[in-house]
């Protein structure tokens, strides 16, 4: 049988023909005008990472039209060159339509400020089609929630920059500003753990782009802040390991400094009764929201709380004080063994109010050494002071997570990555002991004390260790005597591409091994991490064997690691009398 021939239609009538070319001509204009609008949702800026399982990144649409050097004002060309990715600023710049003529540095930074909230938005709206497309599956469920909340955390921070840059708090903002940027990636890494989907894929792809436009915001005002007013003279941001240093001045390192004494409680809890409260998440509950000035006191009478803590982003300048470590002790046990429970999710006590501080209590989390990631202690409240307090985990112990922190004679158990998080985090005067880690802990193990998770060099943050000691529970140090060539500690493994770790006048024992870094895998951030060490003792300080991509820190710039440079310290913590 022969192949049927194709039918033609009939030819269309003449009004019907105008009427078509009418709607193709529409549809063509609208279609274009709406490429143009997602030019920076789209944006095909490479920002590489391991690839996202079961699907592959979709292509993204064609740029618009690269605008010639010509079209471009010198003050932006300028300013871009500040980035990482100095074509996309340029292009999302110009084409923002909000930047007003002649701007100068600030009026710029706040123009790539507003390009990316807006592209925070649009993101925000596609991770809530995620959440309610995920009824039945609940780690995408929790992936989801989990994202709106660090995708609102970072639209806070955003908008608290533009509040402060034009006033000259240049700090404050790059500090909030590198949270930000944090927060988007967090988003993109819980949702990579979930990608089942092509609208999952999609949004990692949209958020790629959005991580760009915040990274290029945030080097423009490191720039600003570190190279000054003059444009013509912005470099992209620069790394210890690239031989740039800030804050070299200071007149030393110890500060005189810590939670303020003399408080007196707004609230009681106690199990027993006759305080307020019997749970310490009830008390959290009636502190004031968005208190700026005042500290709402929480006095936690000795007893065991089996809960769960969560001191939210608007309750500001709350304070724990207990009767002391190992009296007062606040206690959980979620892990990532859980359904629909994350990393982020598994914290014992979570912080996001900034203000925060606590002082004489023990936070743990009694998940096995076998359960994997279950934190004590998460924290990403700005400006918090932890004083003589005690955590106690395994893997992932007290999740450091933004911001700024200070820690002082503190002790901290745990085994896996047990100090990690992205924060500018000083721990001074801290005792930090390993604690045996498998069901069967005589077969061995590699530690890693901590994992700073930097993931660009434009953000202020990395953990400084002062004055602690490192060593083992004395439990672990007999597991380690028996055997030491199984039982291997590190210093700390590189989380993240630009991780930033540094011990300075520490006690390192015997249990640090000679190499003092561990690797995270292969030759993975070895060329773009900062570890530093300064005049630590004992023995397991000797720096003769040291991994070649370990440093020691030049005498002439330890003073960046200061309290007052690193965290501003001097500004909010109080001195004692």
């Amino acid at each position: 049988m022969k192949p049927r021939k194709p039918i033609k239609p009939p030819p269309l009538p003449l009004h019907s023909k105008l009427r078509f070319v009418l709607i193709s001509m529409a549809s063509i204009f609208f279609l274009a005008l709406f490429s143009l609008l997602l030019f920076f949702s789209l944006s095909s800026a490479s920002y590489h990472r391991p690839s996202p399982p079961h699907f592959t990144k979709p292509r993204s649409k064609p740029p618009s039209p690269k605008p010639s050097l010509a079209s471009i004002p010198l003050e932006i060309h300028q300013a871009c060159k500040a980035t990482r990715y100095p074509a996309t600023c340029e292009a999302s710049l110009v084409q923002s339509s909000h930047i007003p003529p002649n701007p100068n540095p600030t009026q710029i930074i706040d123009s790539a400020m507003w390009v990316s909230t807006q592209n925070l938005k649009t993101a925000q709206s596609m991770v809530q089609a995620i959440l309610d497309s995920s009824a039945g599956n609940p780690n995408r469920l929790t992936a989801a929630k989990n994202c709106l909340e660090v995708l609102h955390n970072s639209e806070y921070r955003i908008s608290s920059t533009a509040d402060v840059l034009p006033r000259g708090k240049i700090k404050d903002a790059r500090a909030w500003m590198s949270a930000a940027l944090l927060y988007q990636y967090d988003c993109w890494s819980a949702l990579k753990y979930v990608n089942d989907s092509q609208r999952v894929n999609q949004t990692m792809a949209f958020l790629d782009s959005l991580i760009v436009l915040s990274s290029n915001a945030l080097s423009m005002m490191v720039a600003y802040d570190v190279l000054g007013n003059e444009t013509g003279s912005w470099k992209p941001p620069m790394t210890e390991r690239s031989g740039f240093w800030e804050g070299v001045g200071g007149a030393g390192l110890g500060y005189n400094g810590g939670f303020p004494s003399g408080l007196k409680a707004d609230v009681t809890v106690c199990k027993s009764g006759g305080c307020n409260y019997k749970t310490v998440q009830e008390a959290v509950n009636v502190a004031p929201d968005n208190e700026r000035v005042r500290r709402f006191v929480i006095q936690i009478k000795e007893g065991v709380y089996e809960e769960t803590v969560r001191v939210p982003l608007e309750k500001r300048n709350v304070v724990f004080l207990g009767d002391g470590m190992g009296k007062t002790v606040i206690t959980g046990s979620l892990n990532v063994g859980q359904p629909g429970i994350s990393t982020y999710n598994t914290a014992t006590v979570g912080v996001l109010g900034d203000g925060f501080m606590a002082s004489g209590l023990t936070i743990q989390n009694t998940a096995g050494p076998d359960a994997h990631q279950a934190v004590a202690f998460r924290s990403e409240s700005d400006l918090s002071i932890i004083e003589n307090c005690e955590f106690i985990g395994n893997q992932d112990t007290l999740y450091a997570h933004s911001l700024r922190q200070f820690y002082k004679s503190c002790h901290i158990q745990g085994n896996v990555d047990f100090i990690f998080g992205n924060s500018a985090s000083i721990f001074q005067d801290c005792l930090i002991l390993v604690r045996p880690r498998q069901v069967k802990p005589e077969k061995g193990e590699n530690n890693a004390v901590t994992a700073h998770g930097r993931t660009d060099p434009a953000q202020s943050t990395g953990f400084v260790f002062q004055n602690c000691v490192i060593n083992g529970t004395d439990e672990y140090m007999a597991l380690y005597y028996s055997k030491p060539k199984v039982h291997k500690n590190f210093l700390g493994r590189p989380w993240k591409e630009y991780s930033r770790t540094v011990f300075i006048h520490c006690n390192l024992e015997a249990l640090i091994t000679p190499q003092g870094w561990l690797p995270w895998r292969g030759n993975f951030a070895l060329k773009t991490l900062y570890y530093g060490e300064f005049e630590n003792s004992g023995p397991g300080a000797d720096l003769s064997n040291r991994v070649t991509w370990s440093s020691q820190i030049p005498a002439e710039h330890v003073f960046t690691y200061s309290v007052q440079n690193f965290i501003q310290g001097d500004e909010w913590i109080p001195t004692s009398s």
